[in-house]
Parts: structure tokens; C-alpha cells; sequence
């Protein structure tokens, strides 16, 4: 697969959402899908109550219609099971996303689903995806990057999976928080995998599926970039977390994850370490979390926190390619 070909398919992508964008934006502001903010939240945020959410479903299309024109067009004419699977998630946690944003927007209930509705959603969605693999007999050891060693784990290995999907769609959807964000950290931790992909025959529909996303993403920015026009809300932030999971399953890469998606770790761990702390002690080590609200309330303005937070990101992806291309 060409190098013009991956550009094709982040121009088709782009347009796309472009295109869809000021048609879908407007018909959410007169459905009154506005997002509700947190009142424990920044006060600076409450500004944004009432901004279209459920954007998501646009960066989705956008990936469906990119990823099943460029396999069509580039591919042997039938869509292959890794794209079958890579699209299942994507459709799947995305569904449950815009489950979670209906109740809250419509239903007026801020926290969505509850906790134990989520976690069972997404648990379903993992052994499925689990399952499959298993039937195409796809193998059940993780390699160390940069080395020649890998691990069988075995039956192990589904219990990796899971953990994989569930984190990593949990880690991106915390990330979702200032305005073009995540829109910005998910296109440069998918610009990596595609990049490995496309360098790791045979994935070129990996490598399609990532870099459709990639063009997905920059046009949602061009709504989404401060001050923010659309918010994804959990429909784009979960089916982003979930294909970012899968990339890395179906390439092989799965360590590689905690390293390209470093940004979403943070943020994860930030959570983690203020939760143990505040339980076990009562005391806060951020003065809010996820990790860039701790950032907003020391003064950073959000524009400052967000581009350094994509700085970060670009560290990590470009480390991650480093290790696997340079010392594999």
C-alpha cells in the first residue's frame, strides 16, 4: 500500500466530517442535545452548557463510509475479518457511548448510565471480540517491543483482551475533557498505529481503519478546537477507546499501547492515585482530576493545557514508533 494511498483516505475522512458537520451540528442544537456540565467541574466550563454533544456520531460515519471505500477500492474487493472486527467495536462501543449521551441529554440525567450498566456493556463487547479471534485462531502471545522475546499467555491472553478494551475505552473517554482534546491526542496515538500498521505487512486495513480515524479526527477539529463548536460526548470518546485497543490487538502491539497512548495512562493514573489518596487519607494530591483539570485550576489557561497535552502525545507516539521500527 502506497504512502498516497493512506493521504487519500485522510482527505476522504476529513471531507467527510467536514462536509457532515454543519448539517449535524444544527439538527443536535434544535434536538436540544446540549452537554450538561459537572457543577463540582471547573467554573470556567459552565459556559459550555448547552454546546451540541454527540458528536461522536460524526467522527463514526465518517470512519465507516473512509474504511469501507478505501478496502473496497484498494482492498481484494471483501471486507477482511480484521476490518470486520476493527468496525464491530467501533460500532459497538460507540453505540454504547451514544446509549449513555441519549440518557443524559434527553433523560437530563448527568452521569448517564450508571457505572455497572457501562462496565457490562463493555464486557459483553470484549469477549465478543475475543471469541472471534479465537475462531480465526489468532495468536495468544505478546511480544516485548524492540526485543525478540515474546510471552504465550494462552487463555491469559483473553483476559488481556478484555482488560485491553475496557481500560483503554475507560483511559480515552477520561481524556474527553477540554475542548479538541482528545480529538487532538486520539489523532496522533492513531497516526502512530497506522504508520506501524502500514509498516507491519500484512495490516493495510489496520492501517486504512487507523488513518481514517486520523482524517476523522482533524476535520471534527476544525468544530471541536477551542472555543468548541460540538462536543463527541461518550459516543466518539468510547468507540475511539475501543479501536484503539483493537488496533493494537490486531497488529500485535499491545504494549505498545501504554507508550503511544501515554496521555490516556496519565490520566487514567490521575484518577487512581486521587481516588487512594483521598480514601485512604483525605487529602487530594491533584487539585482536581482527570490530570487536566488539575492543570486549568493552577492557572493554565485551557488552550495551554490542551496543546501541551498534544505535545505530550506526540512524545509518546513518536517513542513508541522508535522502539518498534528502530530497535525491533
Amino acid at each position: 500500500m502506497s504512502v498516497t494511498v493512506l493521504i487519500m483516505t485522510i482527505a476522504i475522512a476529513f471531507l467527510i466530517t467536514v462536509l457532515l458537520s454543519p448539517i449535524l451540528i444544527p439538527f443536535l442544537r434544535r434536538l436540544k442535545f446540549g452537554q450538561s456540565i459537572r457543577e463540582e467541574g471547573p467554573k470556567s466550563h459552565m459556559k459550555k452548557t448547552g454546546t451540541p454533544t454527540m458528536g461522536g456520531i460524526i467522527i463514526v460515519i465518517s470512519i465507516v463510509l473512509t474504511s469501507l471505500i478505501m478496502a473496497n477500492k484498494y482492498g481484494d474487493g471483501e471486507i477482511s475479518y480484521e476490518l470486520g472486527l476493527l468496525l464491530f467495536v467501533l460500532l459497538g462501543y460507540g453505540l454504547l457511548g451514544f446509549l449513555d449521551d441519549f440518557i443524559k441529554v434527553a433523560l437530563k440525567r448527568n452521569l448517564g448510565l450508571t457505572s455497572k450498566q457501562k462496565m457490562i456493556g463493555q464486557l459483553v463487547i470484549a469477549i465478543i471480540f475475543y471469541l472471534i479471534l479465537k475462531k480465526q485462531g489468532f495468536p495468544t502471545y505478546i511480544a516485548i517491543p524492540g526485543t525478540d522475546f515474546q510471552f504465550e499467555l494462552g487463555f491469559g491472553y483473553a483476559i488481556l483482551i478484555v482488560f485491553m478494551l475496557v481500560g483503554a475505552s475507560n483511559a480515552v473517554n477520561l481524556t474527553d475533557g477540554l475542548d479538541g482534546l482528545l480529538s487532538g491526542t486520539a489523532a496522533i496515538a492513531f497516526g502512530a498505529f497506522g504508520i506501524l500498521a502500514w509498516y507491519l505487512n500484512p495490516h493495510a486495513e489496520v492501517a486504512l481503519f487507523s488513518i481514517a480515524i486520523v482524517g476523522a479526527l482533524l476535520g471534527f477539529l476544525v468544530f471541536n478546537a477551542h472555543p468548541a463548536k460540538v462536543f463527541m460526548g461518550d459516543t466518539g470518546s468510547l468507540a475511539l477507546g475501543g479501536a484503539i485497543a483493537a488496533v493494537a490487538i490486531l497488529t500485535k502491539l499491545e504494549i505498545l499501547l501504554v507508550i503511544i497512548g501515554g496521555v490516556f495512562v496519565m490520566e487514567t493514573l490521575s484518577v487512581i492515585i486521587q481516588v487512594i489518596s483521598f480514601k485512604t487519607t483525605g487529602k487530594r494530591v491533584f487539585k482536581m482530576s482527570p490530570l487536566h483539570h488539575h492543570y486549568e485550576l493552577v492557572g493554565w489557561s485551557e488552550w495551554r493545557v490542551v496543546t501541551t497535552f498534544w505535545s505530550l502525545g506526540l512524545i509518546f507516539a513518536a517513542l513508541g514508533i522508535y522502539i518498534e521500527v528502530w530497535l525491533g
